[in-house]
This record gives structure tokens, C-alpha cells and sequence, in this order.
């Protein structure tokens, strides 16, 4: 039987505020999941995309951001710290991020399999671009030229939280996102990797609302989920 979730593309969101909404939403799941009256959890999917951020996760290092608080306000960056697994990344105008907030039993669903299938549905996404992407093992996210060692490219990153079986955070694709942002930092912790876009692989700017479409239909499919209105 299909799963329900809704959908919502916030558009343009300080990170802020979309964290601030995400535990919102991950708190009343986990108030359902503990089977409290009148709670019920509603599957979300979520998209957004931010203002210059650079993001560190629970075990993330701060000397993978490169630069100091001047340079980060001459390119009209902040840097958070957040409760996200994994180390530093960027997000950005041109970059899809994506904020599942799932009850994983309800897809009977446990943490290595909920990354594998958000991983396959951009994969899949990229493919009908003509992007053959793949994975590396030990290295969470979707990749180009996974099997080429320093040719490796990230086009990616998934960071999550999973609470009670309830995630939260989740992924960002570098659609037509200025990768020059991405030299301030060691992107994932990784020094000898690189990062890329749609854009930057196809040779064109490509149409976002069109990805998100194309994401969309692919998380869908590989979770089984009937989207529903509230």
C-alpha cells in the first residue's frame, strides 16, 4: 500500500527559519509517534533553497571552512553549526535541497536503506539528463565519476537526522549552484574530491522547477508514496 506525504516548496528560505520549521514539524511527528491525543504524523516533502550558507554537521570539523568571518561576509556567506550528520557544506542560489521528514516505519524503512533510496531517486533524476552518477562506497551522497578516485565529483550531499524513526534534513543537488563557493571549504570534510553541478556538466543552465518535478516523480516512486493535501 502506498505511503501518504505531502508536499511544499518553501522557494527562497534563510536556513534558519527552514530548521526552525523542520523541528517543528519533527517534534509534532515524534508527539504522534509517542501516541499522543490528537497528534498524527503527516510524511512531508520538502524543498527549498537558501540564501550563501555553510553548514556543519555533529561531526563536522570547523577548520574545513577555510576562511575567516571578513571573507565570509565579503561573499555574503554565514556559517551554522547544526544537528545534520556529517561534516561542512555549502548551500546556495541554484542548489535544490530537499527535507524529507519521514516516518520510517511506516515505510518499513531503516537508515541505510532511506539513504540508498534518496540517493537512487537523484541518480535516477540525473540520468534522464544524460548524467551518469553513482556511488562511493563509505562516502554518503551522489557522485560523477565514482569510480576514478580524484576524478570523483560530489553533485549531492545528504545530511540527516533520524529521531524515533522520524528524519529530518536530507539532501541538496547542485542544479546551476556557483561552485566557486564550494573552494572555501573542504566539502564533506574531503580534501581530495571534487564537487560539480547539472550546470557545470551539461555545459547549460538548467530549469530548476523541472528538476524539482523530476525528483519529485523519483522519490515518489522509490519510497511508494501517494501524495496527499492537508
Amino acid at each position: 500500500m502506498p505511503v501518504k506525504a505531502v508536499f511544499e516548496d518553501l522557494g527562497l528560505i534563510d536556513y534558519r527559519e527552514a530548521w526552525d520549521y523542520q523541528e517543528k514539524l519533527h517534534k509534532k511527528a515524534m508527539a504522534a509517534k509517542a501516541g499522543k491525543p490528537g497528534k498524527e504524523i503527516i510524511n512531508r516533502i520538502i524543498f527549498c533553497e537558501h540564501p550563501h550558507v555553510y553548514t556543519i554537521g555533529r561531526s563536522g570539523k570547523e577548520n574545513n571552512l577555510l576562511i575567516n568571518n571578513n571573507i565570509l561576509k565579503s561573499i555574503n556567506a554565514i556559517c551554522i553549526r547544526t544537528n545534520r550528520g556529517g561534516d561542512i557544506t555549502y548551500h546556495g542560489p541554484g542548489q535544490i535541497v530537499g527535507y524529507p521528514i519521514f516516518d520510517l516505519e511506516q515505510f518499513n524503512c531503516g537508515t541505510k536503506k532511506y539513504v540508498f533510496k534518496i540517493e537512487e531517486s537523484i541518480i535516477n533524476t540525473l540520468k534522464g539528463y544524460g548524467i551518469m552518477a553513482g556511488r562511493i562506497a563509505g562516502a554518503t551522497g551522489v557522485w560523477i565519476n565514482s569510480g576514478e578516485g580524484k576524478k570523483a565529483r560530489k553533485i549531492c550531499a545528504i545530511g540527516i537526522r533520524i529521531s524515533k524513526y522520524i528524519t529530518m534534513h536530507g539532501f541538496a543537488l547542485n542544479v546551476n549552484t556557483n561552485l566557486e563557493y564550494f573552494s572555501y571549504i573542504n566539502p564533506c570534510g574531503y580534501t581530495d574530491k571534487g564537487v560539480t553541478s547539472m550546470k557545470n556538466e551539461l555545459g547549460k543552465d538548467v530549469h530548476a522547477e523541472e528538476v524539482k518535478k523530476k525528483i519529485l516523480k523519483h522519490i515518489t516512486s522509490e519510497f511508494e508514496i501517494h501524495l496527499s493535501n492537508l
